[in-house]
């Protein structure tokens, strides 16, 4: 079992430098594959739960993953299967983790309604009760689904439960895969949050503090967070500037394929830098130097 734990930290280590792809889901999916044999010949129902965990976290990875890739329709079948493991594990853990997921699957599909009621229902998991770091991250992926529906002082309100919770939080051991929240984290989301209520320049005071602190090894989610601070500098009429800042995630992620989540984010930058800048030259030699890179990879 500790040999399964550590090839789900494996895996994650993966997804922290290059992002979602089919290989990584491949070897999620063995993983699980692998656990759900062991529990078949386990001796007790105690280590045959602890074994159901690790299945649901693998298959929670192999969700994740195809989010990251924007494979939106797997991702939707393993995270339901994750939570049945989940379920029969009686993991609170594994179960925040696959209502994190599914939230931001449905944000990624703009199902802005159903990604509210999955972050809600990471908030009511026992974890986040005992953990005030999972409860921050609860109340973060929150603010952002009221973010997208419009609800300005919900999502502050979400926010600041987030932040809140953020500061009670104390270093001790937890799994792998939530390794990547941290207050650097919780200001990149809160720029999000910022961005769609229409606070740009609170967006990008956010990403900024957000990057300053946010570990070298996290390259596609500096990368992410590098994207966002464009889109709030051209929100503001910082056409060149936004221009300019785009240049820094081509060269995070180069030497692998832009992971789809981040192809959709330059593509509302796309949109976004021609709707207000239509005939700027600056935007049209973006378009020139990297739409193919992004649209394509």
């Amino acid at each position: 079992m500790i040999r399964s734990r550590k090839g789900l930290d494996s895996l994650t280590t993966l997804d922290q430098s290059r992002g979602g792809h089919s290989a990584l889901e491949k070897a999620a999916l063995a993983g699980a594959q692998e656990a759900l044999e062991l529990q078949r010949r386990a001796a007790t129902q105690r280590i045959r739960q602890r074994l159901f965990s690790v299945a649901a976290d693998y298959t929670a990875a192999a969700a994740w993953s195809c989010i990251d890739a924007r494979q939106l329709d797997r991702a939707k079948g393993h995270l339901d299967e994750a939570l049945r493991l989940a379920g029969m594990a009686q993991d609170p853990t594994a179960q925040m983790r696959v209502w994190n997921a599914t939230a931001l699957l449905a944000h990624q599909r703009r199902e802005y309604g159903e990604a509210l009621a999955a972050a809600q229902a990471a908030q009511t998991t026992a974890i986040t009760r005992r953990d005030p770091l999972f409860g921050s991250l609860a109340h973060a992926r929150t603010a952002i689904a009221h973010a997208n529906l419009g609800h300005g002082q919900a999502a502050r309100r979400s926010l600041g439960y987030a932040e809140d919770a953020m500061a009670k939080a104390e270093k001790q051991p937890r799994p792998g895969w939530v390794g990547f929240y941290s207050p650097a984290e919780l200001n990149a989301l809160a720029a999000i949050v910022y961005d769609r209520i229409g606070a740009p320049v609170k967006a990008e005071a956010a990403s900024y503090r957000a990057l300053a602190t946010l570990p070298e090894k996290y390259r596609r989610n500096r990368a992410m967070t590098v994207a966002r601070l464009a889109l709030a500098q051209v929100h503001q009429g910082e056409i060149d500037q936004g221009c300019a800042t785009t240049a820094e995630v081509f060269d995070l992620m180069a030497g692998h394929p832009l992971p789809g989540r981040l192809r959709v984010v330059l593509g509302d930058f796309h949109r976004d830098l021609f709707t207000l800048a239509p005939s700027a030259t600056v935007a049209r030699e973006w378009a020139d130097r990297y739409q193919s890179e992004w649209s394509t990879t």
